[in-house]
């Protein structure tokens, strides 16, 4: 009985890694083509800040409608229902030509992308509670492995000179049947047993702001720096540094090569020199790739520059959620879920601040702001330390 569970449990964590695989794909693949996206809409570069802006803000919302879903009938429920519906949502946005058309299918996929984010997380840190065991960090690679593999489908469209329609419908048809698949072994009670209730217990309990504000402070700057990666990057090489459309895509790709390979290493670093050591280097390291970028005299060294800039950025975000999970060792679950909630307030402010500076200015000054405050995080790497009194 026991192997038959360890086999259920193995299956359930590799479909649900390979659903953070495939939200990873379908992210990379929108982000990477805004550039695309606002020639085919005729979106102004005033409104563009607005239009990426809602996408976090109705993320939030999903996440939360999530919450009541998720009680009445199961994460596994809710997961195996929006992220085929993400996939449809990504063709809808290539279909259409009219900014109506664009803030409907925007919409719906921050409403969906909440959920679906919402939900994994829920499955994943059900699966770590049985496993006894950090495993969490595997499913984030499998989403920057996505991410890989969504900027190498950009490349490959904007090389090719292929559509949005045939692009994004395309990938939508690929990706589906794998998410359907997936869906059939997405962890439920059977092997979970009570582990997601608890979790959903402990994150309902009241545990102390203050101690978390230096972490939720660093997480929104970590997280406004991703935000203008992912939305800016391309269209900085684009329009900034006059770059061929496929020549752009290669910065986004080389950040999420970076955060793949940071992520897949950070773990020794930390074990070796500590967590405080490595979030301070990796502050300095994303200063330094946003410096390089606003800087840089054309595509290859900006390509290099966002590269830089996903290694410093990939061990600080994980490190947020253990030095929380470390503040209160038997409250864990909560004070990941409030940490989370400023990856979406950093999200909300990263897009509308760069976009804004871009618009008053241009793209080499707007780089500056992300690159003040990634630098922020330096002074606040003392509260990642293993133990402190509070």
């Amino acid at each position: 009985m026991r192997q038959v569970l360890d086999g259920r449990l193995r299956q359930a964590r590799a479909a649900l890694a390979v659903g953070f695989l495939l939200q990873g794909t379908a992210f990379a693949l929108l982000v990477s083509c805004i550039p695309e996206i606002q020639h085919r809409y005729g979106l102004s570069d005033a409104l563009l800040p607005v239009f990426l802006a809602a996408v976090p803000v109705l993320a939030g919302v999903g996440s939360i409608g999530s919450e009541r879903l998720v009680k009445r009938t199961s994460a596994r429920g809710v997961l195996r229902v929006v992220q085929p519906a993400v996939c449809l949502t990504l063709a809808a946005t290539g279909l259409g030509d009219r900014l109506w058309q664009l803030a409907v299918s925007l919409g719906l996929f921050g409403l969906l992308v909440g959920a679906l984010d919402a939900s994994m997380n829920m499955l994943g840190v059900g699966l770590q509670r049985r496993y006894g065991r950090s495993i969490m960090l595997g499913f984030h690679a499998a989403f920057s492995l996505g991410g890989i593999l969504g900027g190498g489908v950009s490349w490959f469209g904007a090389h090719h000179h292929s559509g949005l329609p045939a692009l994004f419908g395309i990938t939508a048809a690929v990706l589906i049947p794998p998410a359907l698949l997936a869906g059939t072994r997405f962890p439920g009670r059977a092997e979970l047993g009570d582990a997601v209730r608890e979790a959903a217990e402990a994150a309902a309990r009241s545990i102390p702001w203050r101690p978390l504000l230096p972490l939720c402070l660093a997480m929104a700057a970590a997280y406004i720096a991703d935000a203008s990666v992912s939305n800016y990057s391309v269209k900085y090489l684009t329009d900034g540094l006059h770059s061929a459309d496929d020549t752009a895509k290669l910065s986004y790709l080389g950040y999420m090569v970076a955060m793949l390979l940071g992520r897949a290493l950070g773990d020794r670093g930390v074990q070796r020199w500590g967590a405080v050591a490595v979030v301070r280097t990796g502050a300095a390291v994303a200063g330094l790739g946003f410096a390089t970028a606003a800087a840089a005299p054309g595509p290859a060294v900006g390509i290099a520059a966002f590269t830089l800039l996903g290694f410093g950025i990939c061990a600080i975000i994980p490190q947020v959620f253990a030095a929380g999970g470390r503040l209160f060792p038997d409250d864990s679950d909560a004070a990941v879920a409030r940490l989370n909630l400023f990856n979406y307030v950093g999200f909300l402010l990263g897009s509308p601040l760069v976009g804004a500076l871009a618009d008053a200015a241009s793209y080499r000054v707007a780089l500056l702001a992300p690159l003040v405050l990634v630098l922020l995080i330096a002074p606040l790497a003392r509260h990642f330390a293993p133990a402190r009194s509070l």
